[in-house]
């Protein structure tokens, strides 16, 4: 992997990674159209990168990180539930991420959610994040477990997930983000330690390949988190809905064509 093919990944990454459209599946397309081999560094690196984009929303949302340990306590409530079923469940997410198909399929799937997800839930009681209770986190956190599954998207899950406790569309995002943050983080760090285990050793180049994403996808996210809100609380779903079903449809259509494509 060379520095623009690290750009390309690390701007993806930041694009995708709090939008409901799912990182995962653009990777794959990204990753296959450019032809990076998967191999232990490049997965390696998609993971790493995943920190500058975790360090966004700390920036962007500063003061509520250090308002209260009460919102401390409601994020641990809520990634209670992903992870134990990440702990119980690894060896079938391990299976599920071979397979670009079933990419495709959540991509379509949640597509189609998304399109109905305005009008299924259009009565909010929840204005503020601040304002949901830990039985409320609670039921968010059992909702992020779906992201589990590739494609499904884990800020798509939570976000529709808080919208169905009687959330506002930018508190559900809001809260999303917030519990991005120990969620990735542990992911991460899982995966890093399994990447040193397996006897992954970085060279000067690959560090700086790491350092340029962590810049890039830091960058990115913050401005696709500022987009995102905005557009959710105006618009809501409809857009990102078609958007998921057309690059699952993509996918979808290259395999049929035979393409082999890879989750890096």
């Amino acid at each position: 992997m060379n520095l623009l093919q690290s750009l390309i990944l690390a701007i993806v990454e930041g694009i995708t990674e709090y939008l409901p459209i799912s990182s995962t599946g653009h990777m794959i397309l990204a990753s296959s159209f450019m032809g990076i081999a998967s191999d232990p560094f490049v997965k390696f690196f998609t993971v790493a990168i995943q920190l500058g984009a975790i360090l966004s929303v700390v920036v962007l949302y500063f003061k509520r990180f250090f308002k209260s340990l009460d919102f401390y306590f409601k994020l641990v409530v809520a990634f209670i539930p992903s992870a134990i079923f990440g702990v119980l469940l690894s060896d079938a997410i391990d299976a599920l991420l071979e397979s670009p198909l079933s990419v495709a399929i959540a991509l379509v799937v949640g597509g189609v959610i998304l399109l109905f997800a305005d009008k299924w839930f259009n009565r909010p009681v929840i204005q503020d994040s601040d304002e949901i209770d830990y039985l409320t986190a609670l039921k968010v956190g059992f909702f992020q477990c779906l992201a589990m599954i590739p494609g499904v998207s884990r800020s798509g899950a939570t976000i529709v997930g808080g919208m169905s406790q009687r959330l506002s569309r930018k508190a559900a995002a809001e809260f999303s983000f917030f519990l991005a943050v120990p969620t990735m983080f542990a992911a991460t760090a899982k995966k890093a330690y399994d990447y040193y285990k397996g006897g992954l050793v970085l060279t000067d180049d690959q560090i700086k390949l790491l350092a340029v994403g962590n810049v890039v996808a830091f960058v990115v996210a913050m401005l696709a988190i500022k987009f995102f809100i905005d557009y959710l609380t105006k618009y809501g779903f409809r857009l990102f809905g078609w958007y998921r079903i057309i690059v699952g449809g993509i996918i979808l259509a290259l395999l049929l064509a035979g393409y082999n494509l890879q989750i890096v």
